[in-house]
């Protein structure tokens, strides 16, 4: 009788040694910053003394170096090096697709990834429900900066003077304008704003659509800048647009992983 073919993972052979020294790598990447050998071994839970050879062939191949004068430990021009050609790859959209996927089928409503384009926030990629939601939402939508969850995101978590460009080309365009007051120093927008950035997400109750409900989240990359939104939208009657809701939880995870997958790190 033949042998049963070896699952993919089964059939992969690991080196324990490189897993064990990834653990002194992983705490520099996390510490940000130049660490003494107890610190360091201590971080990556082992011993001084098994530390060390690890990381004598870590400075020997350049992964990391140790500084002349103080004896501390930190990434070496190679890791800099791997970390450029990782992040030339990174395309935040490439990255987040596959997440977002998997997160849409676990939730069951329609889920949106959108980015920053020419006229405002784009819709770029849509996860639609098994069930019909009656908005007017595709590839190439420009969402409201002033009346949308999605724009809310994008106006919380951009450069102010950005932010204001957006939102003034947002006033003279009739396609998406859906106020005659459009004012990013108004006092409740700013308010709004700063909420928005205290919750981590926007919500939007029935507006710009009634009926509709929506909850986004921002996605950041290597350098804390907001590279897309996550928006997830549903009728009121069945959508628990709640912060603390399963859908809030669950689209704001999704954004944690794709963020961290771009270099992200969030400042404690």
């Amino acid at each position: 009788m033949p042998n049963a073919p070896l699952s993919i993972e089964a059939g992969r052979r690991r080196i324990q040694s490189v897993e064990t020294g990834h653990r002194l790598l992983a705490a520099l990447v996390n510490a940000a910053q130049p660490m003494p050998l107890g610190e360091l071994a201590a971080a990556a839970e082992m011993t001084s003394a098994k530390a060390h050879p690890y990381l004598v062939s870590f400075i020997n191949v350049g992964v990391v170096r140790q500084d002349a004068i103080s004896g501390h430990y930190e990434l070496g021009p190679f890791a800099m090096q791997m970390g450029l050609v990782s992040l030339q790859r990174s395309t935040p959209l490439r990255i987040a697709q596959p997440l977002v996927i998997e997160t849409a089928n676990q939730i069951g409503h329609t889920l949106a990834t959108a980015v920053l384009g020419s006229h405002g926030p784009t819709i770029v990629h849509l996860c639609e429900a098994s069930y019909p939601v009656h908005v007017n939402m595709r590839a190439g939508t420009v969402m409201s900066m002033r009346h949308t969850a999605t724009g809310h995101v994008f106006a919380a978590w951009l450069a102010p003077k950005v932010a204001e460009h957006y939102l003034k080309r947002e006033y003279a365009d009739p396609a998406i304008l859906r106020s005659t007051h459009l004012d990013y120093e108004d006092p409740d927008f700013v308010q709004l704003l700063e909420q928005v950035r205290q919750q981590g997400a926007a919500q939007a109750l029935g507006n710009p659509l009634p009926g509709v409900d929506a909850i986004s989240v921002p996605i950041f990359d290597h350098s804390g800048n907001i590279v897309l939104a996550l928006t997830s939208i549903g009728p009121s009657a069945v959508f628990d647009v709640g912060l603390d809701g399963e859908i809030a939880h669950a689209i704001s995870q999704c954004a944690k992983r794709i963020s961290s997958a771009l270099g992200y790190m969030p400042a404690n």
